[in-house]
């Protein structure tokens, strides 16, 4: 399944009473491919996959794949426990997904043939393809991730470790594993995971991962929507603008608390309008003052945004 565009992370809205909001969801949802998005990665980071049990997994994944109507692909995501990520792989594909983002098992420090044997178990409980996503306690050796590419289900990787050198080693061990010696040849895709992925987006795609997971997109859709143009048109002095306007001020605002990845996104789409709600423990909501700045940022995004129409 080639992908294409922004991917879009959309959140998972909770009510007064702190319930999913499905039809706050399903607006997102609609929302964002109308405007444009080429994916939709549901029940993900953004949308604290981390904070819901299995049923409002489920609901988030079905929510998700009606609104998105078969327009674009939808992905949902899955990992924890390795029971919990194969009930969540199996749900995910009667609810409508058409694909599994396989986040990292809970906690624990595994050796990297424990990781591909969880990516195997996994895969083995679902014939959805499987975008795995390398950050935290999943890492790979340029020689696992070839191991993981072998597996059949298994049609890319995210990484969320920064580490530029080692995915430049990664890629090509990748491509040289499913380049169709053995049998036929597979698409086999790559992206860049990182928080606010447009500051990085410049270094991943010179190393060949050119697609990025934009949770700008989730508030700001105007403003990642040109920086995606502008990057692909090759207009470096919009591109510039909006990192130093925008995107390099919210990094400074996101690292100030833990969490602030998720949450500020949250508060940002509160902001422009989405009953989101707020976010679950352990992630904690915004300070006033940290929303303030916030709120300074987005009006100075979509100034920037506008310049370049």
């Amino acid at each position: 399944m080639r992908l294409d565009g922004i991917l879009f992370f959309p959140l998972t809205p909770f009510d007064a009473a702190g319930a999913v909001h499905e039809d706050v969801l399903a607006r997102h949802v609609a929302d964002g491919v109308a405007r444009g998005a080429g994916a939709v990665f549901a029940a993900c980071g953004t949308g604290e996959f981390h904070a819901l049990d299995g049923a409002e997994h489920e609901r988030v994944v079905r929510t998700a794949a009606a609104a998105a109507a078969g327009r674009v692909p939808v992905f949902a995501g899955a990992g924890g426990p390795l029971p919990h990520a194969v009930a969540c792989a199996r749900a995910a594909a009667g609810a409508g997904a058409d694909g599994i983002l396989l986040m990292p098992p809970y906690l624990v420090a595994a050796p990297e043939a424990g990781l591909v044997a969880y990516v195997r178990e996994v895969a083995a409980a679902t014939g959805l393809p499987i975008v795995v996503y390398q950050r935290d306690n999943a890492r790979f050796t340029p020689a696992g991730a070839a191991e993981l590419a072998r597996i059949p289900t298994v049609t890319g990787f995210k990484d969320g470790l920064g580490d530029i050198e080692l995915m430049q080693r990664i890629i090509p061990a990748v491509h040289a594993a499913t380049d169709g010696r053995d049998g036929a040849a597979k698409d086999f895709t790559f992206f860049n995971g990182l928080p606010t992925a447009e500051v990085s987006a410049g270094a991943y795609a010179a190393v060949g991962a050119r697609l990025y997971s934009s949770a700008a997109f989730c508030f700001v859709p105007e403003v990642a929507l040109a920086f995606h143009r502008a990057r692909a048109a090759g207009d470096d002095e919009h591109v510039r603008r909006l990192l130093t306007g925008f995107y390099l001020p919210l990094v400074r605002l996101r690292n100030e608390v833990p969490g602030y990845a998720v949450a500020l996104v949250k508060a940002g789409a509160r902001l422009r309008g989405l009953d989101a709600g707020g976010v679950r423990p352990p992630l904690a909501d915004p300070h006033p003052e940290h929303l303030a700045e916030l709120e300074l940022l987005v009006s100075a995004g979509l100034e920037i945004a506008g310049e370049g129409r």
